[in-house]
C-alpha cells in the first residue's frame, strides 16, 4: 500500500539526523510561522533542527514568536576542509598559522626529521544536513544566496517542498502542494494533525495561527475558505490567543510608522478602471518620518485590508542608493513577478520586488504604471 504525503514526510524525517529548514528571502508570517511550528516538533522527535532564511531580520510584528531568535541569516559551515598530515615518523613539535593577502598560511615544525608534501592529504567532510525542508517557496532562486552559493548542497540532499501557490515548480524529492489551503502554515496544521497530534500544544497553536493570519491579511485574501476558519477556530481551542496575535501583527507600530502611513496615505491614487491603488515616497519623507524601510510592508498590509476594491497594490520609494525601489502585490490570480519580470523583480506570485536605477520617482511612477496596466490588459 502506498504512503500518502503525510506519511512519506513522517517516513522522510524519520531517517534523517540534521535538518535544515528555509524560505524565501524577504519571507512573510507564514513562512516564518510554518517554519518555527516545524523545528519545534522534529525537535521533539530527537532531530537537531537550523532555519536559515537568507538576510533574515526580526521585524517588530514577530518578535512574540517563542523561538524567533534562532532564525539564521545565513547558512555557514555547511562542510569542513581537511588537512591530514602523516606525523608517523616525524612527530610534531609547533604548530601556527597566519593569513597574508587573503591567503591562510598553516606552519607544521617537525621534532625531528622533515616533512613533506607527499605526507599531506585533503577532504571534506559530508554536508553538514541530510534533509532540506523548504516552505513557502515556488522556486528555488527565491532562497537567493542560500541557494545560490550551495547549490551542489541542494542537488544532492534530499528536499521536502511544501507549498500552497499554483506557481510552485515541484523541484522536491517530496512535494506538498496543498492549493485549496490559504496559507503554507495551514498545511504544517494538517500536517501535524494526521501524524503528530500529540504535539499540537497552546504554543505551537499559536505560532500556526500567527502564520495563517499574517498569510491571509487576516482571513482577508480570495483562498480564505471554510475549512481555513475552521482549523482557525480548532487552534484557538489548542489555546491560540486570537487578541495578542491580532495586536502583534497589526496593533503594534511606532509614532514614525503613523507618519509616513500618513504620507503614503496623502499620496494615495485609485486607478478605479485597473483595480490598481499607488503611493509614492521620497528619501524626504523618510528623514521627516524618521521612519524606517522594514516599516513598508506592514504599510502595504494596511492598504490592501482598508482597500476592499483594489485588486493591485503598488509602493514606489527612494532609497539610500539614489535608486527607485518598487514593491508590486497583487491578489487577483496572475503572477506578480511574471508581471514585473521586465524589471528583473524577485518574489513570487504574491508580491514581486524591483528596482530601477537612473530614474527620478516621478519618471518611474510614469514608466511602471504603464507597464502594470499593460500587463493587466494582456491578462
Amino acid at each position: 500500500m502506498s504512503l500518502n504525503n503525510f506519511e512519506q514526510f513522517k517516513q522522510i524525517v524519520n531517517e534523517k539526523k540534521h535538518i535544515l529548514i528555509t524560505f524565501k528571502k524577504r519571507a512573510d508570517g507564514d513562512a516564518i510561522g510554518a517554519a518555527l511550528a516545524i523545528k519545534k516538533v522534529l525537535e521533539q522527535n530527537g532531530k537537531k533542527i537550523d532555519i536559515v532564511c537568507d538576510d533574515f531580520k526580526i521585524e517588530k510584528k514577530y518578535a512574540f514568536l517563542t523561538g524567533i531568535k534562532d532564525i539564521k541569516n545565513a547558512l555557514l559551515d555547511l562542510h569542513k576542509f581537511i588537512i591530514s598530515i602523516d606525523i608517523k615518523d616525524t612527530g610534531i613539535n609547533e604548530l601556527s598559522y597566519d593569513i597574508k593577502e587573503n591567503n591562510l598560511r598553516i606552519f607544521v615544525s617537525p621534532k625531528k626529521g622533515f616533512l613533506s608534501k607527499e605526507k599531506i592529504k585533503t577532504s571534506q567532510t559530508d554536508f553538514k544536513y541530510d534533509l532540506i525542508i523548504v516552505l513557502d517557496t515556488s522556486e528555488l532562486y527565491l532562497l537567493a544566496n542560500i541557494y545560490n552559493k550551495n547549490e551542489d548542497f541542494f542537488y544532492t540532499t534530499p528536499i521536502i517542498n511544501i507549498d500552497h501557490k499554483s506557481t510552485n515548480e515541484y523541484f522536491g524529492h517530496l512535494n506538498i502542494i496543498d492549493l485549496p489551503a490559504s496559507s503554507t502554515s495551514e498545511i504544517i496544521y494538517k500536517l501535524f494533525e494526521k501524524i503528530y497530534p500529540e504535539f499540537l500544544t497552546a504554543e505551537i497553536a499559536e505560532i500556526l495561527l500567527t502564520g495563517i493570519i499574517h498569510g491571509t491579511n487576516s482571513f482577508k485574501n480570495k483562498k480564505v475558505n471554510p475549512n481555513t476558519l475552521a482549523i482557525a477556530g480548532k487552534l484557538v481551542d489548542l489555546g491560540a490567543d486570537r487578541e495578542k496575535i491580532i495586536k502583534n501583527l497589526y496593533q503594534t507600530k511606532d509614532i514614525s510608522t503613523f507618519k509616513l502611513w500618513g504620507i503614503i496615505l496623502n499620496n494615495l491614487q485609485y486607478d478605479k478602471e485597473n483595480d490598481l491603488v499607488w503611493s509614492i515616497l521620497t528619501r524626504e519623507d523618510f528623514k521627516k518620518t524618521d521612519a524606517d524601510r522594514k516599516d513598508l510592508e506592514n504599510i502595504i498590509d494596511e492598504i490592501i485590508v482598508t482597500s476592499p476594491e483594489a485588486k493591485y497594490i503598488l509602493l514606489l520609494f527612494e532609497n539610500e542608493n539614489n535608486e527607485i525601489e518598487g514593491k508590486l502585490k497583487i491578489l487577483p490570480a496572475h503572477h506578480a513577478t511574471e508581471i514585473m519580470k521586465k524589471y528583473n523583480a524577485v518574489g513570487d506570485e504574491n508580491d514581486a520586488n524591483f528596482i530601477i536605477k537612473n530614474s527620478s520617482i516621478k519618471k518611474a511612477e510614469e514608466e511602471i504604471l504603464q507597464h502594470i496596466k499593460n500587463e493587466i490588459k494582456k491578462n
